[in-house]
């Protein structure tokens, strides 16, 4: 069982594509993302980097736990909190970061549903985030072709690939699957595998 993220860095998604190869398919996902496990605070469970003109930013989710919970809290317990119009900021944030990306539009449809409609759990809309991401990875079907023939267990470690802001910053590792998409689009998982 792994553990569930916003919008995940590249190498929790390398290591998601591990734990589903046993199943073979994105739908098993309830099976492989704990919603059990103990709440973690300032993790990425409900935070993510990004790159920026600027360099990284950090985008997180703030979340509330509820009266009923139990101590020590589940995952699956999180409420996310609509303290501070986030939705609203994120969003803005992705667009001014990726905005001139290669594949920020092609993806923009697809994503900003995360930034306008409201979620109650953070445990489920990760999972929501989760599979759209796979989706536009190529879907269960590329997915499963793509498992069976490469290993990600024993994968090399990921080549750089271009970012945005790459000539300002450098190449910067391991940043939101996002960054991923919205710059590589679908090759993306060509460099997660």
């Amino acid at each position: 069982m792994i553990h569930t993220t916003y919008f995940g860095n590249i190498e929790w998604y390398r290591n998601l594509l591990s734990a589903i190869q046993p199943y073979g398919s994105a739908h098993a996902l309830k099976d492989i993302i704990d919603a059990d496990e103990h709440w973690q605070k300032q993790t990425e469970r409900n935070r993510c980097i990004i790159a920026t003109a600027n360099g990284t930013q950090m985008l997180s989710v703030p979340i509330t736990v509820p009266d009923y919970a139990q101590k020590p809290v589940s995952t699956k317990d999180i409420l996310i909190s609509d303290h501070g119009n986030w939705r609203h900021l994120h969003w803005n944030a992705l667009a001014s970061a990726y905005g001139m990306s290669p594949f920020f539009d092609y993806y923009a449809d697809d994503i900003q549903p995360f930034f306008s409609e409201k979620w109650e759990k953070l445990y489920d809309y990760n999972l929501a985030i989760i599979n759209k991401v796979i989706e536009l990875l190529g879907g269960d079907e590329i997915i499963k072709q793509r498992i069976f023939s490469n290993s990600t267990a024993d994968a090399a470690p990921m080549k750089p690939y271009y970012q945005t802001f790459q000539k300002r910053h450098g190449f910067i590792p391991n940043l939101s699957i996002l960054d991923l998409l919205f710059n590589e689009g679908p090759e993306s998982i060509l460099y997660i595998l």
